[in-house]
């Protein structure tokens, strides 16, 4: 049996290996560039039981080995929790194969993808996804596959196929592409204002690389495949399908009906408890009771999937009643919080997001520590989904990968309308607290986290909105409804989730998903064109709030001020060991954050202590000229001078000479230490000493009354003798 193979991918080689990881129900070794990654499938040999959803997980597991580095945390020197890139990858991979399973499997399904190298040229998530699409296909666990997947981005003028990562960073469109040859079924997208064109021109450009690598996976599959298991899947037999759809035919049409939309909820969770009543005896005598059980829950979904999909597409009846492009209710509010630095409420019927902002120093960033991000990060966008916006109980155990990819959709959302660092030096943290949730709750919180951002006072160059779009489509594909805003029943029972976010001039990201095999582009280019409708009648509604960002700041913000020193002068402000810069920290109550291309931040709390910190530095990084004036304290007395103190680097020396223009006996007579005194600089020698003398206007009177060291006592002394 041959092992190895080598196909065309994007325009360069993808080299394909079986043999690692023997035990696993298949395994395979990728290779692009010099990135590798292992990919394995398992499946369990029994059913889980008690669960009533297809128990699939995906793994994505960074290396820093494979990038050649060691974590730079000096107490944890392994892998820990996956990093957020990571889990997003996985909800990428998990995304992509996820409606090809028969949702009926109840064995459980682990796909672990391991980069084992990475050449930081070629992103590992691409061959990830091959190798889970492979993965499945080769192995004895049914799927409905192959998928391919493909980034495109368009740089300047032209569309590229699997951009290395300084391509990436050029580009203002780029897009992931995951298709089976034909349709879509899975998008991401990051853009600066994209007109819908472009991105529809992109994925048309991707179509026909797909195909080629379906066509390339489908030889390889034909060589190494093995035949799919059979699996044990409960149904209900003929009379219990009858008897059940009997029951929901009249149970389910008043529930759903949309006078009754507040009540839907505990309706359909009503009418499911008296269909367990009904077949109380049947799950009592089953070998099985839970499966049994796992079998009507499964059937009475598909009634209600079936009824709403007939509804819409026939009568196009919404639960709630709403028209096919119709938006819910909005309402939006700024400044609802006295503490934060900025916040936003926004209302999208019973989608309800409150967000808020909080303003940090330079210093404040986010350390990234990962296998392809190592740096900082000043723009945060933090998601919270408690149950209770639900009306649910449950455990509080920090952000699960839901809310990290709810959050990170809505991030990429805003990072394009965010100012530099150098308009606006500021580490800007977002925070999203659904409060309430029926359906886009992640589009929600793009609205409501530009109006706290304008209400902080932070300078975005335009407002983001978000909308969600559904699909109802029947057996005939040619045969569907486009939804705008939908809300939880459509989501749970519709056939599409297409998030699109943007400005009023174009889309800054979106993501699609799908229930149904994929999507045509007709259906997409529909979609956006009703979602960029939608976009901007929700901006309006913002607008009509708060148009632009406050001119002034929070007064419970920091303060920051930047100024810029030379780069041999970092040094001095740092000091041995830190010694200058955390004295400056403590005496003044600031925060000061150093950059190497000689930028420094100074933060604090009170305006004056900051421009006290300013003072200082400057004093530090001044450049002594000679004949110029400046103040200073007398540090040290000499029997020749004394030496003044001009800054926390500069001292001069006035020696006993300059003290005065007389003879001074003694330095005491004149200077003590600890004074203020004005100096002027006359000399800086080759080894940058300075010499100083004192000016006139210092008013310390000698011990010694400076008469007697005039030149008329003497004068009168002589005329004695």
């Amino acid at each position: 049996m041959e092992n190895s193979f080598k196909i065309d991918f994007g325009g360069k080689p993808l080299e394909i290996e079986q043999g690692l990881a023997p035990q696993a129900n298949a395994a395979l070794k990728l290779t692009y560039g010099e990135t590798v990654v292992l990919v394995t499938v398992v499946m369990s040999s029994f059913d889980r039981e008690g669960v009533n959803f297809l128990p699939l997980t995906v793994e994505y597991e960074e290396k820093l080995y494979a990038v050649g580095r060691i974590s730079g945390s000096r107490f944890m020197k392994r892998e820990g929790r996956a990093s957020e890139g990571a889990v997003l990858t996985g909800r990428v991979i998990d995304r992509i194969i996820r409606p090809r399973f028969d949702q009926r499997i109840r064995n459980d399904i682990q796909i672990v993808a391991t980069v084992l190298s990475f050449d930081e040229v070629n992103d590992p998530d691409i061959p990830a996804v091959i190798g889970a699409s492979l993965v499945l296909s080769i192995s004895d666990i049914p799927w409905s596959g192959p998928l391919s997947v493909m980034r495109v981005i368009k740089l300047e003028d032209k569309f590229l196929l699997n951009p290395n990562y300084e391509q990436r960073s050029k580009s203002k469109l780029e897009l992931m592409i995951a298709s089976d040859g034909e349709s879509i079924n899975m998008i991401e997208c990051e853009a600066k204002d994209a007109k819908n064109e472009d991105i529809l021109a992109a994925i048309h450009f991707a179509k026909d690389e797909l195909r080629k690598n379906i066509k390339d996976q489908k030889q390889i599959i034909q060589k190494i495949g093995r035949e799919k298991k059979p699996l044990s899947i409960f149904e209900l037999d003929k009379k219990e399908i009858e008897k059940a759809d009997e029951f929901l035919k009249k149970a389910l049409p008043p529930a759903l009906d949309p006078k009754n939309q507040l009540e839907f909820k505990d309706s359909l969770y009503k009418i499911k408890q008296d269909l367990f009543l009904l077949f109380e005896k049947e799950i009592e005598l089953n070998k099985n009771p839970s499966v049994f059980q796992d079998g009507l829950e499964m059937f009475f979904e598909k009634a209600i999937d079936k009824m709403v999909h007939q509804n819409i597409l026939k009568k196009e009846q919404r639960p709630d009643g709403r028209k096919l492009d119709e938006v819910r209710n909005l309402d939006c509010k700024v400044g609802i919080l006295p503490r934060t630095h900025g916040s936003g409420l926004f209302k999208r019927g019973l989608t309800h997001v409150l967000s808020t902002i909080t303003l940090g120093s330079p210093g404040e960033e986010q350390l990234m520590d990962g296998m392809e991000i190592k740096g900082n990060k000043g723009f945060i966008h933090h998601y919270n989904f408690p149950p209770f916006s639900v009306g649910e109980t449950g455990f509080f155990r920090g952000p699960g990968r839901r809310e990290i990819g709810h959050g990170a959709l809505a991030e990429k959302a805003l990072i394009t309308i965010i100012p530099s660092k150098d308009d606006f030096p500021y580490t800007i943290r977002v925070v999203s607290e659904v409060l309430s949730s029926n359906g886009s709750s992640s589009m929600a919180s793009a609205c409501g986290s530009t109006l706290a951002l304008l209400d902080a006072g932070v300078p975005i160059r335009d407002s983001v909105a978000g909308i969600a779009m559904g699909l109802m489509m029947g057996e005939n594909k040619k045969d569907y409804k486009i939804l705008t805003d939908i809300q939880g029943p459509e989501d749970h029972y519709g056939d599409m989730d297409f998030k699109v976010a943007g400005t009023k001039n174009g889309v800054t990201a979106m993501q699609m998903d799908v229930k149904v095999e994929g999507v045509s582009e007709e259906i997409l280019e529909e979609a956006l064109n009703q979602a960029q409708k939608a976009r901007k009648q929700i901006l309006e509604k913002m607008g009509s709030v708060i148009s632009t960002h406050r001119k002034e700041l929070s007064p419970y913000a920091p303060k920051i001020t930047v100024i810029s020193v030379a780069q041999e002068k970092i040094g001095d402000i740092i000091g041995g060991g830190g010694k200058t810069i955390n004295g400056i920290i403590k005496e003044t109550d600031t925060l000061i954050d150093i950059q190497d291309d000689g930028r420094v931040y100074i933060s604090g709390k009170v305006k004056e202590n900051v421009d006290k910190a300013i003072s200082i530095i400057e004093q530090i990084v001044k450049e002594y000229k000679m004949g110029e004036k400046a103040k200073g304290t007398v540090s040290r007395i000499l029997d020749f001078g004394a030496f003044v103190t001009l800054s926390p680097k500069h001292e001069g020396l006035i020696h006993i000479s300059k003290l005065a223009p007389y003879h001074v006996e003694k330095v005491q007579d004149i200077v003590h230490e600890g004074d203020e005194v004005d100096v002027e600089i006359i000399e800086i020698d080759d080894l940058k000493r300075i010499n100083l003398k004192l000016l006139e206007n210092f008013t310390r009177k000698p011990e010694k009354s400076v008469a007697s060291f005039s030149p008329r006592p003497w004068k009168e002394k002589r005329n004695r003798y």
